[in-house]
């Protein structure tokens, strides 16, 4: 049956949840959905070199006399953006300036660490909203306290840009990429607003944001550092100190940390969501309090740990359905798990973690396995444990039988979390003890390292 054009939209508002229309040589044919698989519209699309569309609400606009009274005297730096023709260098005179600053145009600027761009308390200090651009040795400074709108010290909003040597102190946020890709921070000292923990912004953040060089910067006393959606991103000796997360991935791929040292946060890298990545060789210490967690795995695969110091930490590795995918695994090598409360938490049974190389030395509990009958799950082999109670006989330097680790009276704590308070008591103590001697329920068997090594390694980094 032949059916005028003009009537198939609206034969198509009725059925075409459950059909698909073929036309052929004018004839209209009814299939079944299952019959016919229509290709996903936009499945081939290359999103790498999409335009970029405007995610920020609208910035308010704040007169002078709503900003601090410190920056009504100030010269504006705006004019000397204007000025400057596309492509120059624009070297200011040393001195304090007031904000804020928008610039739309590939520039230098360069302060020379003796400029001072200041927005009086009020809103977002400089954009930067153009590609190719330098910002070097400026300080910026005095945001507003808005989270609606994201008062921040440096919004980015463009591509291979390099941001360098500023000094980014007094905002909420700090600096703030926003689908900006093959940008260099390096050396950039950023502190927030001296609010409660909550309260402060993300010293750097980064949103959808791709294959970034975020390289000697020196993050402290803000609220986190982020990269959510974000993939191939390079963190490299950067300092945390006395923030939530140092970082924390979500939804972003491939992210490679290195290097970096965090300190007196409450958790030092976060992997959430996420798939492929590395972090190798970086010192996280101190993360304490109820929350504190060294790493975390939230949901994650394919993830290599190596080579990382794990000192003095509530927790060394909080691990949550990690790996996530089937047939991946997330692979701890040749890093040190020392005086930590657990070196190793892995809270759900899946399995896929292979721990070989690592030493584990002064922990209060070098792990805890979630889950009853799942202790044989991770592989375990050729660690360092200074609990290992065998000899080495044949002097390979490999322990002689398995190492084992049973959880006793520690099942009181592990399964009833609000006991854990008790974990070192007296009493818990003897009960463990007695357990030890004369088992009178079964142990559960936490882990199994049949190649313990027997000597301690030599510090070494992968």
């Amino acid at each position: 049956m032949k059916l005028p054009r003009a009537l198939l939209p609206l034969l198509a508002l009725g059925v075409s949840s459950l059909l698909v229309a073929a036309e052929t040589g004018g004839e209209i044919g009814w299939r079944g959905v299952a019959e016919t698989a229509a290709p996903q519209r936009g499945a081939t699309a290359d999103m790498s070199n999409a335009p970029r569309v405007d995610v920020d609400r609208p910035k308010p606009f704040f007169m002078l006399h709503e900003r601090d009274r410190r920056v009504h005297g100030l010269k504006p730096f705006q004019p000397l953006v204007d000025a400057a023709p596309a492509g120059s260098v624009l070297k200011p005179p040393p001195g304090s300036y007031a904000g804020p600053v928008r610039v739309d145009k590939p520039l230098t600027i360069d302060g020379g660490g003796q400029v001072t761009i200041d927005a009086g308390d009020k809103g977002t200090v400089f954009e930067l909203r153009t590609d190719g651009a330098v910002l070097t040795g400026l300080r910026l400074t005095g945001s507003g306290e808005s989270h609606d709108t994201d008062d921040s010290c440096l919004d980015v909003r463009g591509h291979h840009n390099r941001i360098e040597n500023l000094v980014v102190d007094n905002c909420l946020f700090g600096i703030d990429l926003k689908q900006s890709s093959d940008t260099t921070l390096r050396g950039n000292r950023i502190r927030s607003k001296p609010f409660d923990l909550g309260m402060r912004g993300d010293g750097l953040r980064l949103w959808y944001s791709h294959r970034n060089l975020i390289e000697d910067n020196e993050v402290v006393d803000t609220r986190d550092m982020v990269a959510w959606y974000s993939n191939d991103n390079i963190f490299r000796g950067n300092i945390g100190k006395r923030s939530r997360y140092s970082i924390h991935f979500m939804f972003a791929n491939n992210n490679l940390v290195e290097n970096n040292r965090f300190h007196d946060n409450a958790v030092g890298i976060y992997f959430m969501y996420m798939e492929g990545g590395a972090a190798r060789n970086n010192v996280i210490s101190h993360a304490t309090g109820a929350a504190g967690m060294a790493f975390g795995f939230k949901e994650s695969s394919n993830i290599e740990v190596s080579g990382n110091e794990i000192i003095y930490c509530a927790v060394g590795v909080g691990s949550d359905l990690s790996p996530f995918q089937p047939d991946t695994t997330i692979r701890f090598k040749n890093n040190r798990f020392a005086y930590n409360g657990i070196a190793v938490q892995f809270t759900s049974e899946l399995g896929g973690n292979l721990l070989t190389d690592n030493v584990f030395e002064g922990n209060l509990t070098d792990v805890f396995q979630g889950g009853r009958g799942s202790g044989d799950k991770n592989r375990w082999s050729g660690n360092y444990y200074d609990t290992y109670q065998g000899f080495d006989r044949d002097n390979n330097g490999v322990g002689d039988t398995p190492h084992e680790n049973y959880a006793y009276a520690d099942r009181l704590w592990m399964e009833i979390p609000a006991a854990r308070f008790f974990r070192n008591s007296p009493v818990l103590e003897l009960l463990d003890f007695l357990e030890r001697l004369a088992p009178f329920s079964a142990p559960e068997m936490q882990m199994r390292d049949a190649n313990p090594r027997f000597t301690k390694p030599a510090a070494r980094r992968a």
